[in-house]
């Protein structure tokens, strides 16, 4: 039997080795890392490891990480804490779970290749400053759909012109690029385990120094006050263990760009959503007009293929793509599918996929 080629790893990233070890340690070990007597204590040291190991990959103090139950509360912790009397600026391709946690934010829009507008930024930086109200401007590393990334570093500096706060959401980014919160400058940062390679169940919220955060979920004073419940052990243990291991970049980037190179190739009119931005290197948003997304994901599904119709987190719901939307996309906005390599996508990954993609479009130029 065939296995599937999975291309939907922005969805989740399959489990890397060191995350699964840390997390079959943490299982076999248990404990509440609460207790004070020996099993918690041993609990204790593989939190406070984890902490560390996303500490210094992300070049922080450890006391700076705060682990949550994944990407959308370590978001919201952060939004409800820093927005308070602050007019809260979002992006219009920002994930669903920033635009949850932040309801009446004011909208941002992006430029044709996904980035964010810098200049509709300024503007409402100063227009929020000269109200007496500053902003906290919520923007992530990188789209979970194009893979575009904004610059941060310029996003970063307009908001300390303009006595903003900057958060950051890191979900898809963290683990396949390099963090740069020095030059950002953010006040915080997001990031979810399973989408790095670790398992379901933990994120983390990275503050900067001596930032206080009242909290999201009050409980037994876990997480030095700032989000109580106890913490997820094993899944908290396998994000720690999946920051520890490399990722390469530049074979995933020539495996992405071998796929739109054959994209093109097949057919003239596909579109690569972004392609004149940065972007992180596993992630392709291809739009191919007139064909709408549910009906290619299912047929490269049968054909043993899987990828998606944007982002994953829509309970299964089938829609025109707020972010192709946002980037003008208009009636093909519903027409884009989502090819997002793993870390250990296999080598002949693009010829299979293409294989695929041809003949479902043999099928549908007969239709």
């Amino acid at each position: 039997m065939t296995v599937p080629l999975d291309l939907d790893a922005n969805a989740t990233e399959p489990l890397r080795p060191a995350a699964r070890a840390a997390l079959l340690a943490a299982l076999e070990g248990g404990g509440n890392p609460s207790s004070i007597h020996g099993g918690g204590r041993a609990a204790r040291r593989v939190i406070e490891a984890a902490r560390r190991g996303v500490a210094t990959r992300f070049g922080v103090a450890a006391g700076e990480v705060v682990f949550t139950s994944g990407g959308t509360e370590a978001n919201a912790l952060a939004i409800h804490g820093l927005g308070a009397g602050r007019r809260i600026l979002a992006g219009a391709t920002e994930h669903p779970a920033v635009l949850a946690a932040a309801p009446g934010a004011e909208i941002l829009p992006v430029l044709p290749d996904g980035t964010l507008d810098l200049a509709a930024l300024a503007a409402s930086l100063a227009a929020a400053l000269s109200a007496g109200r500053p902003a906290l401007v919520c923007v992530m590393a990188a789209n979970n759909e194009t893979g575009v990334l904004h610059p941060l570093a310029e996003i970063g500096a307009l908001c300390r012109a303009h006595a903003a706060m900057l958060h950051v959401d890191a979900v898809q980014s963290a683990g396949r690029m390099a963090p740069e919160l020095a030059a950002w400058g953010a006040a915080s940062v997001a990031l979810s385990g399973h989408k790095l390679g670790g398992a379901p169940g933990a994120g983390a919220l990275i503050l900067a120094p001596g930032l206080h955060l009242p909290a999201l979920i009050a409980g037994g004073g876990q997480e030095r006050g700032r989000r109580g419940g106890t913490e997820p052990l094993p899944a908290v243990a396998a994000l720690g263990g999946a920051l520890e291991e490399a990722y390469d970049s530049a074979r995933i980037m020539a495996l992405r760009d071998a796929i739109e190179a054959g994209l093109r190739a097949l057919d003239p009119r596909i579109v690569i959503a972004g392609a004149a931005a940065p972007r992180l290197p596993n992630t392709t948003l291809a739009v191919l007009p007139g064909v709408p997304a549910e009906t290619q994901v299912i047929a490269l599904d049968l054909a043993g293929v899987r990828v998606s119709a944007g982002a994953a987190c829509s309970s299964g719901k089938v829609a025109a793509s707020p972010v192709l939307q946002a980037m003008g996309f208009g009636a093909d906005s519903g027409s884009g599918i989502r090819i997002s390599l793993p870390w250990n996508a296999p080598e002949d990954a693009p010829m299979r996929f293409l294989a695929a993609y041809a003949a479902m479009l043999g099928r549908v130029r007969r239709a």
